[in-house]
């Protein structure tokens, strides 16, 4: 039987967890910045909570510190049975979330019962120049066991010289079925984007965490 060797870069906790270089706690919800993710480090700006909240808004911490930005959406349920999880852009600090946003937009599903499965690709959830929300995930229901959950990541938001690229995924459960939801696109902006709405197409976010990180590039 051959040995185990550790490399130098990586930490072992105590209960004999190995850990990337950089992370140096075993319990991931107390990470706040690690090296490597993404190419670059990851570092936490901000975390909202959702309840009962019309919409979920980020208006500071958007700027040219970082790179590119990931907005985390974790066991995100509307009020509102079987509606869209979407978001906006703004150029004006959150006074007006319209920017002319297109984008390309597929998903899979399964049913519990595996009765149904499918992959393809949702023309009515696509956008064509068009200043409306973008949905990121689809047809998300609002019972205990249904929710959203996923990551949408905004490249250079600041630049005043390229459009502003995004992209999505995420995984959602609503009537039976598990769905993974991707959606691609460009704010079709050279202006600064410096804020984020997130809402759901009827009614309220009943609950649901939101982190907001910043990637700077190593």
């Amino acid at each position: 039987m051959g040995t185990i060797t550790r490399s130098l870069a990586n930490n072992i906790t105590t209960s004999g967890v190995i850990l990337p270089a950089g992370i140096t706690n075993s319990s991931v919800s107390a990470v706040t910045s690690f090296a490597n993710a993404s190419g670059g480090t990851l570092t936490l700006l901000s975390t909202q909570t959702a309840s009962a909240s019309a919409t979920i808004s980020f208006t500071t911490g958007l700027d040219s510190t970082y790179d590119e930005y990931i907005f985390k959406f974790i066991n995100v349920r509307p009020a509102t049975d079987d509606v869209f999880f979407q978001f906006n852009m703004s150029t004006d600090a959150g006074s007006n979330y319209n920017v002319t946003k297109t984008s390309a937009f597929f998903r899979t599903f399964h049913e519990e019962s595996d009765a149904q499965a499918s992959l393809d690709y949702s023309t009515s959830l696509d956008l064509a120049q068009s200043t409306g929300f973008q949905t990121i995930s689809s047809g998300v229901g609002n019972v205990s066991d249904e929710h959203a959950s996923g990551t949408l990541t905004l490249f250079s938001p600041s630049s005043t010289t390229y459009v502003k690229h995004f992209i999505s995924s995420s995984e959602k459960t609503s009537g039976g079925f598990s769905a993974n939801d991707f959606c691609g696109g460009y704010g079709n902006t050279t202006s600064a984007v410096n804020a984020i709405q997130f809402k759901f197409s009827s009614g309220n976010i009943a609950d649901g965490v939101f982190k907001l990180y910043g990637v700077k590039k190593s």
